[in-house]
């Protein structure tokens, strides 16, 4: 049975008295009814490993590099976000793919460090509305996903979460409907099939468009959306407790 997830993605926002507030009040609320993940920005990580230790809730970064170490000035490895004790990443956010230009090739690369290294991947896929609107939103999520089905083995997808994001609908207030969302989710899991019925079972696909407390309920009833990556909503704690309820 896979177990919802919701997973904050606070982007480039907070500060330390945030961080604090926020996991304060995530941590003191004691939710237990989903696995809950938050990722910082890299300035405040060490601060929210410190402040979850003990809770159950998981800590991650918003990215990481394709490269263990080296002159690569500005660069965070996968190694070193585990040596900090965080334990997920997310890679292949449409906003890394759009405005850094990240490519299929490079979310491999980065998805294969950050299993090196002992984290949860939770690689992005999704299309932009103008793939959308021509059609093309199968096309563009397989291609995203095909690399990663090639190259990594059965023992590595055990360590992979998988996120729909259709960029259409992320901070622009819009969100798919759960009938398109489920469309999609089902066939990111017919793709996993192809591989394999187990990594299809047994891989969380979560959905990543405007998540809120008030769509949450409809969203996570779909068979195959196994919880949220939230975007603004993780950056006040009654919403987000309000979609870890959903």
């Amino acid at each position: 049975m896979r177990r919802t997830l919701v997973a904050g993605n606070w982007k480039m926002n907070a500060s330390v008295e945030d961080t604090r507030a926020l996991l304060a009040g995530i941590r003191d609320a004691g939710e237990q009814s989903c696995e809950i993940a938050v990722f910082p920005p890299f300035p405040y990580l060490t601060q929210a490993v410190e402040l979850t230790a003990g809770s159950a809730i998981q800590v991650g970064a918003q990215n990481c590099a394709d490269q263990d170490s080296g002159a690569f000035t500005g660069e965070v490895s996968a190694a070193m976000l585990s040596d900090i004790g965080a334990s997920m990443v997310i890679l292949g956010h449409s906003e890394r793919r759009s405005l850094y230009g990240e490519t299929d090739a490079v979310v491999l690369e980065k998805t294969k460090k950050a299993l090196t290294s002992g984290l949860i991947a939770v690689v992005c896929v999704g299309e932009t509305l103008n793939e959308r609107q021509k059609g093309e939103e199968e096309v563009v999520v397989g291609r995203q996903l095909n690399l990663l089905l090639q190259e990594l083995s059965d023992a590595d997808w055990k360590n992979i979460v998988i996120a729909y994001e259709p960029v259409w609908a992320i901070g622009t207030g819009e969100t798919a409907t759960p009938e398109q969302a489920q469309a999609m989710h089902a066939y990111i899991r017919r793709l996993l099939a192809g591989r394999s019925a187990e990594i299809a079972q047994d891989t969380r696909v979560l959905y990543g468009g405007s998540v809120k407390a008030a769509n949450a309920v409809e969203l996570f009833s779909q068979p195959d959306i196994d919880g949220g990556l939230v975007g603004g909503a993780s950056l006040d704690v009654a919403e987000f407790l309000g979609i870890c309820r959903a």
